[in-house]
């Protein structure tokens, strides 16, 4: 499509007057189409291509990090070390081929992130070979164990993790980078805090590592805010911010050993409120966590309150139903009810929302 050819055709139809026009094709001429696309956000999708190109990116670095079997930990510390080495170059020469080369630059990106997500293995395979365990709380285990279990000992490899994403960062603005260093983030909070809290006696205690991840990502959420309202305009960095952010939360909210009708109660209502928080930030991912959490209240509803009440799961059928109707409902009317939202908030409030209106 030709930018010029459609503004003289706007200023024949009436849209533009002939200064209007020459103010705009002086405004082209110097800002050149090829840096004007680099400034552009591309629009949303989600076809098979992006399916395939994001699941194949999440099978790679899943197949070199959480399902990794004991038998991949026989090759030792230096071949563990040699095979995340081999991944990361090998990930990152055909990443750059397809960003810089081919012009495609989210396969290209995506595979630059999985180069990032070999850096743990890299130092895992250091520590081990070395034996540097003494320098931190004793061997964690193979190397599959980092992502189930907490342990003082996996710290290294997650700063590690998170400055070699934020180096990627700096050359490739790529978002799934920072859900890597969210992630790696997320796992050093917890870990972090077994260095201040753990004793033989109370290795396992639980509740000190779930309010850090709920504080966490109350922090990587106010990261993410703050991405917004820096970025509003080109690639959407703070996307997957947002979901770890919400997933760390959720997760520490969720988990609460609590279990008094007052406190899951709350738990409902502070899960409402995300919902009104993903309306208010232009950001579905809040709305997901909270439906989610709004539907273990009502399991617990069905399962513990009213188990034997005949008329509540005809009653929930229809509560159900009900959000689905106001789900359409709000679908034709969303763009009005977000602007009558806008009007209605305190000046403060309007101007903290981002304007990322196109987010997930």
């Amino acid at each position: 499509m030709s930018t010029q050819s459609d503004l003289r055709r706007a200023c024949e139809a009436g849209v533009l007057d002939e200064a209007q026009l020459a103010r705009i094709l002086a405004f082209l001429d110097t800002h050149p189409q090829d840096q004007r696309m680099a400034d552009e956000s591309p629009a949303a999708r989600f076809d098979l291509t992006h399916v395939l190109w994001y699941g194949g990116a999440l099978i790679v670095m899943a197949a070199m990090g959480l399902f990794t079997t004991t038998a991949f930990a026989l090759m030792g510390g230096w071949g563990l070390f040699a095979s995340g080495l081999g991944y990361a170059v090998a990930l990152t020469a055909a990443g750059r081929h397809l960003w810089h080369s081919r012009g495609l630059r989210l396969p290209g990106g995506l595979l630059i992130a999985a180069a990032v997500a070999m850096v743990p293995l890299m130092i895992f395979g250091v520590q081990d070979a070395l034996d540097l365990w003494r320098y931190a709380q004793g061997r964690p285990g193979d190397y599959n164990r980092f992502f189930p279990y907490v342990h003082g000992s996996w710290l290294y490899m997650e700063a590690g993790t998170a400055l070699a994403a934020a180096l990627a960062l700096r050359f490739y603005k790529v978002p799934l980078l920072l859900l890597v260093a969210g992630v790696a983030l997320w796992f050093m909070s917890m870990d972090l805090a077994m260095w201040f809290t753990a004793t033989p006696e109370s290795y396992d205690e639980f509740t000190t590592r779930r309010l850090v991840s709920l504080y966490f990502g109350l922090a990587v959420i106010g990261v993410a805010w703050a991405i917004d309202l820096w970025r509003p305009k080109g690639p959407d960095l703070a996307f997957w911010l947002h979901i770890a952010g919400a997933a760390a939360f959720w997760t520490g909210l969720s988990l609460s050993p609590e279990s008094t009708p007052l406190t899951r109660f709350l738990y409902c209502l502070v899960n409402v409120g995300l919902v009104g928080f993903a309306i208010y930030m232009y950001r579905r991912i809040y709305a997901v966590f909270g439906a989610m959490g709004v539907s273990v209240y009502l399991g617990y509803l069905a399962y513990d309150v009213f188990k034997d009440a005949l008329l509540f799961p005809f009653a929930l059928s229809l509560i159900g139903l009900a959000v689905i109707g106001a789900g359409l409902w709000l679908n034709k009317r969303q763009a009005a009810l977000s602007a009558a939202i806008d009007r209605a908030m305190p000046e403060m409030m309007r101007r903290l929302r981002p304007r990322r209106i196109s987010a997930a």
